[in-house]
């Protein structure tokens, strides 16, 4: 049965930082492009099937702004007045949702407009398992402790280290329970995870983007307006690649970066690979910039013995410098032995990894040549791959 899932969108704030031209209004109703932010915000989550309701949080003084959204949708709710802080803000539209008995509510800030279907999906799929789910990404930068804004008094290890963003998935009746009870000990819990959290709601972290991110100063406005006219001008590209491999001795194949036991091993220059050699052709291909052996002759002894992860990045780099991202990996596996299908999940994960990009970005299929040829013969393996891409109109 398909759950009853409502996203709350926290949207009742002031956004006195954000500055700019429309400074005399919320930054949530000020523009990016041609359309207003929280307009995209709430557009992103109705046009998802998954979503059954959305529900705008919104200031009391601002029923004319959001009027004047001109927003229609059988899914789109009445608005609810927030509190004074975004607690109060989300308690109140939990109280307005519960006639509605959600399996799982989404909590949003309206002023994260460029959120991800794979994202909001990830979170969703998580708490088929989990009581709470919250997206998040890598810091990547590195982070340093001051308590004066000024002297550096130590540095924080960021590979343990998460940016927290929004919609945080839960049940929608723990959480209820637990905002019911937060409300009467504080009201300056810093988000839903938070409150989680001191209710002994265990949480996990599921995929975020980079897209995801907050509006909240105006040098964030012009990065949003910059993304915006990025999107309005990409171009989709298609590229597909073919690799085959023979059997030699050994005692594991190695596809998509993940070992595989086997009573033999791929014959090849580099670790032969012949999963990310495929993919990087695809890659390759879709940007009309050669192939595999064009950027990584054979000849070459440097490239002897190489990971192919190598290869791979190599594309990705290329696609980058572009200002091109990957759309979708498909990659198919045509294999008498060994067998491939229990190892799937761990080769997509480890292609994820290597490119940077959400496990649902990612396919990878397994089948047989029905003990025809050369591969039903157990002779070698043989790899197909298509990867789509988008890039800047004109590169």
């Amino acid at each position: 049965m398909k759950k009853k899932i409502v996203v709350i969108i926290v949207a009742g704030g002031r956004g006195t930082r954000a500055g700019g031209a429309e400074d005399d209004l919320p930054k949530q109703y000020r523009s990016i492009g041609s359309e207003k932010m929280l307009s995209i915000t709430i557009k992103q989550f109705l046009k998802m099937s998954a979503i059954t309701s959305v529900l705008p949080i919104i200031h009391k003084d601002d029923v004319g702004l959001f009027n004047n959204l001109k927003l229609e949708d059988q899914k789109l709710l009445k608005p609810v007045f927030g509190g004074e802080k975004r607690q109060a803000s989300v308690f109140a539209g939990l109280k307005e949702i519960e006639k509605k008995c959600p399996d799982y509510v989404l909590i949003h800030d309206g002023a994260r407009p460029f959120v991800d279907e794979n994202v909001v999906n990830g979170v969703i799929k998580a708490l088929e398992s989990e009581q709470a789910v919250i997206p998040a990404i890598n810091v990547i930068d590195s982070i340093k402790r001051s308590s004066d804004g000024r002297s550096i008094g130590g540095s924080e290890d960021r590979t343990q280290l998460y940016a927290a963003q929004t919609p945080q998935g839960f049940h929608f009746g723990s959480i209820f329970e637990a905002h019911k009870k937060a409300i009467i000990i504080s009201d300056d819990f810093s988000d839903d995870a938070a409150i989680a959290e001191w209710a002994g709601i265990y949480a996990i972290l599921s995929q975020g983007s980079a897209d995801n991110f907050k509006i909240t100063s105006s040098d964030d406005f012009t990065r949003a307006r910059r993304y915006l006219a990025m999107q309005e001008i990409m171009e989709t590209r298609v590229g597909s690649g073919y690799d085959v491999h023979q059997f030699e001795d050994g005692e594991e194949v190695i596809l998509g970066g993940v070992k595989i036991p086997h009573i033999k091993k791929l014959k090849g220059h580099s670790d032969a690979d012949t999963a990310l050699h495929v993919l990087t052709d695809a890659i390759l291909g879709a940007l009309a910039d050669g192939d595999i052996g064009t950027h990584f002759p054979p000849s070459e002894k440097k490239w002897k013995g190489a990971p192919s992860s190598t290869f791979l990045k190599f594309a990705i780099d290329r696609l980058k410098k572009k200002n091109g991202r990957i759309v979708n990996l498909d990659l198919t596996i045509i294999a008498e032995a060994p067998k491939i299908s229990p190892h799937t999940k761990e080769i997509r994960n480890s292609i994820a990894k290597i490119c940077s990009i959400s496990i649902e970005r990612v396919s990878v299929k397994a089948t047989t040549s029905e003990k025809m040829g050369f591969i039903g013969r157990s002779e070698g393996i043989a790899t197909m791959a298509t990867a789509t891409i988008e890039l800047p109109k004109g590169e």
